[in-house]
C-alpha cells in the first residue's frame, strides 16, 4: 500500500512571516499539530504544537512579532507519495515522529500522514487479510480433516 492511499490530502501551509498567532489559530480551528512552512514554493520547515510551546511561550517571546520562521523546525522530514506505508511507518517510529509532510517527486506538498492515518490503514489491512484468511477456500470446501 502506498502513502498516497493513506495520506490525509488538501494540506495548507503558511509562509515564513506569518505572525505565530495566526499559525496557533489555524492549528486550533483545523484541529491539528503541525503546520508546513513553505517560501517560494518549497517546504522549509514545519511548526508544531511543541514547537509554539517550547520556543515560544516558554522563552517568552512577543506573540505579536513572532513568526513562523522564528517558531518552526528547520530541516524538513518527509516522505513520497509514492512509498510503501510500511516503509514510512518503520522511519517515523525510529525517528519517533508522529506526522510528516507528503511531497511528489517533484517536491510538491501534496498531503500530510501521521500515525493515525497509518494505524488506520493497518487495520483495514489486517481486516481485510483476517477476512480472506477465515473464508474457505473453494479446495477446502468438501473436504474432511482426518
Amino acid at each position: 500500500m502506498k502513502i498516497k492511499q493513506v495520506m490525509t490530502e488538501g494540506v495548507s501551509y503558511v509562509a515564513p512571516e506569518t505572525p505565530i498567532v495566526e499559525v496557533a489559530r489555524r492549528m486550533r480551528e483545523d484541529e491539528i499539530g503541525s503546520v508546513p512552512v513553505a517560501e517560494n514554493d518549497r517546504l522549509i520547515g514545519m511548526v508544531t504544537d511543541r514547537d509554539v510551546v517550547l520556543r515560544v511561550v516558554a522563552e517568552g517571546t512577543e506573540l505579536n512579532t513572532c513568526t513562523a520562521r522564528d517558531a518552526m523546525s528547520p530541516g524538513v522530514l518527509y516522505c513520497f507519495d509514492d512509498q510503501n506505508v510500511a516503509e514510512i511507518l518503520k522511519n517515523m517510529g525510529d525517528r519517533q515522529i508522529r506526522r510528516l509532510p507528503v511531497v511528489t517527486r517533484e517536491k510538491r506538498l501534496v498531503g500530510m500522514v501521521s500515525l493515525g492515518d497509518l494505524s488506520q490503514a493497518a487495520k483495514l489491512k489486517a481486516g481485510a487479510a483476517l477476512k480472506e484468511i477465515s473464508q474457505p477456500t473453494q479446495q477446502r470446501i468438501g473436504t474432511t480433516v482426518p
